[in-house]
């Protein structure tokens, strides 16, 4: 049956389809946005979970990142040495004896009246590095407890107004330059003597002086010192901010926020605005996470959580004990097996290992921490083509990694499998020759298409980390 619409009727009718095809519209754009959203905040997801050990929320944004000619030096040094120094070594409990034994500020502030550090000397602290060969040095310009081993415009707290009356950051530095070592500066932007650290809203103003002192002595490091190659903050991210963590309910009484949830008040240490300002003094410093903003590398501390998609270093202690000096700093150093097997287990997973000591009061490192170190620095000048330089390969813990250039695969076993055999994947490039590093005898090996394949290891000497040198076509 035929049937014929009026003029209103048509009118309508066709509202009603471009209402239609509007609301599919819209559905695509919400749909679209949903994705992209989605896709965003996975990408802030990735980059907060691979960021570092702690549960800091990161700012990403990734204009700030040096391009990768500018951190392959750092990426190719492998190897480290911090140094953590300041008026906690006099007391000799550990850079966190301040805050663990809650020492008012101003006791605490009187032990710079005792920082005669006469036995410091830049010169040698560089030299120890050089000789445990290190390539790169990261030492405290100012801890937590905020006392300043430079010249420096914010009060009278430093090394300056010390009986020592020296910057040793600046001795530091110099003698760094002039090794030729890449001089790192590590800086803690939170300050305990202020109470605005701990209750950033109650006392913000406060907070707001912390948060100048920061700007200002980083602009200070950064411009009276010449080129530094490493910044290395602490303590900056948005979890450390309201340390103390106190929260009141009524119901349940005092409980805490919980380190796993970052601050969320109105204090910002503005991290990006921070580091803008860092690469406008210095282009090529290579900058950690841990001022809130993703940093150039990520993080581990202590315990080693294994390869990272990004760049990134482990950062522990020679002796197990605070990063400051104690009295059993020396009695409880890590042996040199297990500094060689960190070490190889870190650059096979393509990380880089910065070693911590803390030197004494008088700012002499510890002479048992010195000759591990030099005992280090003899097994990289024997085996350092394996190390320096190279990208990690494989990983497995059951023998050990790894190591690759171009022109050749370091195979570094650990332990020795009962059989004597080893397989790895299968490279493009054909093998020219197996040699055990550091002599001229062979090492029997099958390559296919599949898999490289090496057979009859043995370790007659007993070496920690016994290297097979693939060398490549």
């Amino acid at each position: 049956m035929a049937f014929s619409l009026n003029a209103m009727e048509i009118s309508l009718l066709k509202d009603y389809m471009q209402l239609t095809v509007t609301l599919q519209n819209l559905m695509l754009l919400k749909i679209a946005v949903i994705l992209n959203v989605m896709k965003r905040s996975l990408f802030f997801l990735s980059l907060i979970i691979i960021t570092h050990h702690s549960f800091a929320q990161v700012v990403v944004d990734s204009s700030l990142l040096l391009p990768e000619k500018d951190m392959q030096w750092w990426k190719d040094s492998k190897f480290g040495l911090f140094i953590h120094f300041g008026l906690y070594s006099v007391l000799g409990e550990g850079e966190w004896a301040m805050f663990y034994k809650r020492m008012d500020t101003s006791e605490y502030g009187k032990l710079k009246d005792s920082f005669t550090v006469s036995k410091f000397s830049g010169k040698n602290w560089v030299n120890v590095a050089k000789q445990a060969g290190c390539k790169y040095m990261v030492v405290t310009s100012r801890h937590h407890d905020g006392f300043s081993l430079f010249n420096t415009s914010v009060g009278n707290y430093n090394s300056m107004n010390s009986p020592v009356k020296k910057d040793l950051i600046k001795e530091y530095v110099d003698a760094a330059h002039e090794a030729g070592m890449k001089a790192g500066i590590y800086y803690s932007p939170l300050d305990w003597r202020y109470p605005g650290f701990f209750f950033p809203d109650l006392y913000y103003s406060n907070a707001l002086e912390m948060k100048k002192q920061t700007y200002t002595q980083v602009h200070e490091l950064l411009s009276n010192y010449g080129k530094i190659d490493v910044l290395w903050y602490d303590g900056g991210e948005d979890n450390w901010l309201g340390f103390a963590g106190l929260m009141w309910d009524g119901g349940k009484g005092w409980y805490t926020r919980g380190f796993n949830k970052p601050y969320t008040g109105k204090f910002s240490w503005e991290p990006v605005k921070l580091n803008s300002m860092v690469r406008s003094l210095q282009p090529t410093i290579v900058i950690n996470p841990r001022s809130g903003w993703m940093g150039d590398f990520n993080t581990q501390e202590v315990t080693l959580r294994g390869r990272e998609s990004r760049p990134w270093e482990l950062c522990t202690n020679l002796s197990q004990t605070a990063w400051g000096w104690t009295p059993q700093a020396a009695d409880r150093m890590m042996s040199l097996d297990s500094c060689v097997r960190l070490l190889v287990s870190v650059v096979c997973q393509n990380g880089n290992l910065l070693l911590n000591v803390g030197p004494k009061p008088d700012g002499e490192i510890e002479p048992a921490q010195v000759q591990r170190l030099k005992e280090i620095g003899d097994f990289l000048s024997k085996n350092g083509e394996s190390i320096y330089g190279t990208t990690g390969g494989v990983w497995d813990a059951t023998w050990g990694g790894t190591t690759v250039t171009d022109k050749a695969i370091y195979v570094h076993i650990l332990k020795v499998p009962a059989d004597g055999k080893i397989t790895l994947p299968a490279v493009s490039k054909k093998i020219a020759s197996a040699k055990y590093v550091g002599t001229t005898i062979k090492v029997n090996f099958r390559q296919s298409d599949n898999e490289i394949v090496l057979n009859g290891i043995a370790n007659k000497e007993n070496k920690t980390d016994l290297i097979v040198k693939l060398t490549l076509k």
